[in-house]
């Protein structure tokens, strides 16, 4: 059984910066897929980040160059840094797992607004 559970969201104003966590538990390989998602009310889910397994890193076209994905394997712990924040930026973050299956956290609702 895995479980996810992020944290670290809250209201920021625009040009602002948040740091997501992602605290895994249970059956939590190293070498398995972590990311990001968002989704903002009345749009689908759209990825924001992933890493592999081997550190490698991809980014969804509206957050690159401002968000940066890293993960604790020593922790079991994934993380999303966020720097100049935009109110589009708006959505509930949810943190995902792969292995076998897809995991889901509960999400972090994420409001960038003056």
């Amino acid at each position: 059984q895995v479980q996810l559970v992020e944290s670290g969201g809250g209201l920021v104003q625009p040009g602002g910066s948040l740091r997501l966590s992602c605290a895994a538990s249970g059956s939590i390989f190293s070498i398995s897929p972590m990311g990001w998602y968002r989704q903002a009310p009345g749009k689908e889910r759209e990825l924001v980040a992933d890493i592999n397994g081997n550190g490698r890193t991809k980014y969804g076209d509206p957050v690159k160059g401002r968000f940066t994905i890293s993960r604790d394997n020593a922790k079991n712990t994934l993380y999303l840094q966020m720097n100049r924040l935009k109110p589009e930026d708006t959505a509930v973050y949810y943190c995902w797992y792969y292995y076998y299956q897809d995991y889901w956290g509960q999400g972090t609702q994420v409001t960038v607004s003056s």
